[in-house]
């Protein structure tokens, strides 16, 4: 039996200019609700070791740079100023690290489970506590002066104004596509969640439906009792 699991499209708008220097650019949000994810769960376990055996069939870490989808974030990385072999992309961080033998990252339920069809698919994804986030969300340049803490950072920094964010109506929610804001991160305690897909020029929209679909089919693993 699966438990019940409501499943919401987020519309994610780009903002005028930032769309003219990325043609192409876009992002797909949906909101789950009736989250009740356990660590531990031994069919997430399964999950982890059936992906991490399948991620170490397809790659290697000589080639891993090439493959279409994580040049194509790399590409963007640097047309916004990211160093991508220095900060890599997250997708691409993930196989990076089932390539070189390390465990597979655990932060909570959900998270585990979006980082998985992540390094399935290859595209980056995030998700936020829908309970801290106010209204629509969008893709817009940074504001000169406008502040961000990100997870893990010590304080906050001032944005100059050339970043691409996404922001909801009251805040920055990440700096796109590579850190999330501190204060909107889901926790183990998370009941609903807004995930987002991280699009960015050169990777397709069906693309990220796939990406979506299999965070789906992870979840519903997951809640299956």
């Amino acid at each position: 039996m699966i438990r019940p699991m409501d499943v919401e499209e987020v519309w994610i708008s780009v903002e005028q200019s930032l769309a003219e220097s990325f043609p192409g650019l876009s992002a797909l949000g949906f909101r789950l609700d009736g989250l009740e994810l356990s660590r531990g769960d031994s069919r997430l376990e399964r999950l982890v070791g059936e992906v991490v055996n399948e991620i170490r069939r397809s790659y290697n870490l000589e080639t891993l740079k090439d493959v279409p989808i994580f040049r194509a974030y790399r590409d963007f990385f640097w047309r916004i100023g990211i160093d991508p072999t220095k900060m890599r992309p997250s997708s691409e961080a993930l196989v990076r690290r089932i390539l070189l033998g390390r465990e597979f990252p655990r932060i909570n339920p959900l998270v585990d489970i979006y980082n998985l069809a992540s390094a399935k698919t290859g595209v980056t994804m995030a998700s936020y506590d829908s309970s801290k986030v106010r209204g629509g969300l969008s893709l817009t340049w940074s504001r000169a002066g406008e502040r961000f803490r990100g997870i893990g950072m010590d304080r906050e920094i001032i944005l100059q104004g050339r970043e691409v964010v996404l922001r909801d109506e009251s805040s920055i929610l990440s700096i796109y596509p590579y850190r999330d804001s501190d204060h909107s991160k889901t926790e183990s305690q998370t009941k609903s969640a807004i995930v987002i897909v991280c699009g960015v020029p050169g990777i397709e929209a069906s693309t990220l439906e796939q990406a979506k679909e299999t965070v789906l089919r992870y979840v519903a693993l997951a809640l299956e009792r």
